[in-house]
């Protein structure tokens, strides 16, 4: 160890009381966390490329500062898409050290991975009180049914209005509008659901029949739009 001439000519000093860390809620504990490996919790976290257009929602279950379990979600980028496929290869064994400090091939999934240290070091993460934590496959149930990202996707203009494209129950093929041209409901197809079946062997037509539901009072419309091509 090197130490200045300063340093050097100070009398010693003992140090007194040393208390460690303050501890964190880790699964139903409290930790002191002094090594990576005494880091536990799954938490979610979001970043941005540069030029903000993109995002990532990432989603990491750590275990004894393993990441056991990684969920990458992007929007709004094509490119950002094969980044969050190299990225879940890359991140699922390494501890939460070494996968802040790794290339994630994109700046959105690079700053999701920077949120997401930061509250799950500080013991912020949704699992903090959670006797346990959750099982490795709690991220999939993010997904729901098909396995499909929550995707809401809206478009609007001063002159034409408000068009619904996607919402949480699925792609939206029809709004219903009122005998004043407002939005009371819509139709909703579960793409999901429509390919689990498909790949089943049911024909395509009918999958989407069988899987096509309506929000609101879609049944009371005066007039129905199609909100990609009307």
């Amino acid at each position: 160890m090197m130490y200045s001439a300063e340093v050097e000519h100070m009398c010693p000093i003992e140090k007194g009381v040393n208390h460690g860390p303050a501890p964190i809620p880790e699964e139903g504990k409290w930790v002191k966390a002094k090594q990576i490996d005494d880091i536990s919790g799954l938490t979610h976290g979001v970043g941005w490329c540069a030029p903000q257009q993109g995002a990532c929602k990432l989603t990491l279950n750590v275990k004894k500062g393993i990441i056991e379990e990684a969920l990458i979600e992007t929007i709004g980028c094509s490119g950002m898409t094969h980044s969050a496929a190299m990225a879940a290869e890359i991140l699922q064994g390494k501890t939460i050290l070494e996968a802040l400090n790794t290339d994630l091939v994109c700046d959105a999934i690079n700053t999701a991975m920077r949120e997401l240290f930061l509250q799950i070091v500080y013991g912020r993460t949704q699992t903090a009180f959670s006797e346990g934590g959750l099982p490795i496959g709690a991220g999939l149930e993010d997904l729901g049914k098909g396995l499909r990202s929550q995707i809401g996707t809206m478009y609007g203009t001063k002159a034409k209005g408000v068009r619904f494209l996607e919402m949480a129950e699925g792609y939206v093929t029809r709004l219903a509008l009122d005998q004043e041209d407002l939005v009371i409901g819509y139709e909703y197809v579960h793409l999901g659901k429509v390919m689990q079946a498909v790949k089943k062997g049911k024909d395509a037509n009918e999958a989407i029949r069988e899987n096509t539901g309506c929000y609101g009072r879609f049944e009371e419309a005066v007039k129905y739009v199609d909100p990609r091509t009307e």
